[in-house]
């Protein structure tokens, strides 16, 4: 089975995100118990939408647990890290086409935000940049088309 890798800062989102749920637990076998003493649970509105509520929160703690269980984190503080495009790294890049500049972090895929410049190692854009140099010109090839950029910086 393959790791799932994820940077420092997407296994801390993940914990995260997982004491949370669990903290919800009590929470929802409280309604659960509430709405059961409402009678009647074949028609009971407030007991399904309980149920339906902890069915989704145990299904997401399920999927964390095993993203965390499975996953490799990957620091690249140890390694030369400026040198070229890997896996954490934050590139800056120019479009050559329109002078403009942008920066992305490569990141797993449960960290990806385009909001935040966070692209998914597996995004065309971050395998188009894995593996390459600051001055390297490059060509991707997205759906809408081929971007072309060179590469400013990498942090």
């Amino acid at each position: 089975m393959n790791k799932i890798p994820l940077t420092k800062e997407g296994e801390k989102k993940l914990q995260d995100e997982l004491r949370k749920l669990k903290q919800e637990r009590p929470k929802i076998s409280k309604a659960i118990a509430e709405a059961r003493e409402h009678g009647d649970l074949k028609e009971n509105a407030e007991y399904h939408a309980a149920r339906e509520h902890q069915g989704i929160v145990e299904a997401k703690i399920k999927d964390i647990e095993f993203k965390l269980g499975n996953s490799e984190i990957i620091e690249n503080e140890n390694n030369d890290s400026k040198s070229q495009i890997i896996f954490g790294s934050i590139v800056e890049l120019l479009n050559t086409e329109d002078n403009t500049k942008i920066k992305y972090q490569l990141v797993g895929e449960d960290e990806a935000d385009l909001t935040k410049n966070k692209i998914s190692f597996n995004s065309p854009i971050a395998k188009g940049l894995l593996n390459k140099k600051i001055g390297d010109t490059i060509t991707i090839s997205v759906p809408k088309g081929e971007l072309n950029f060179k590469v400013i910086s990498i942090n």
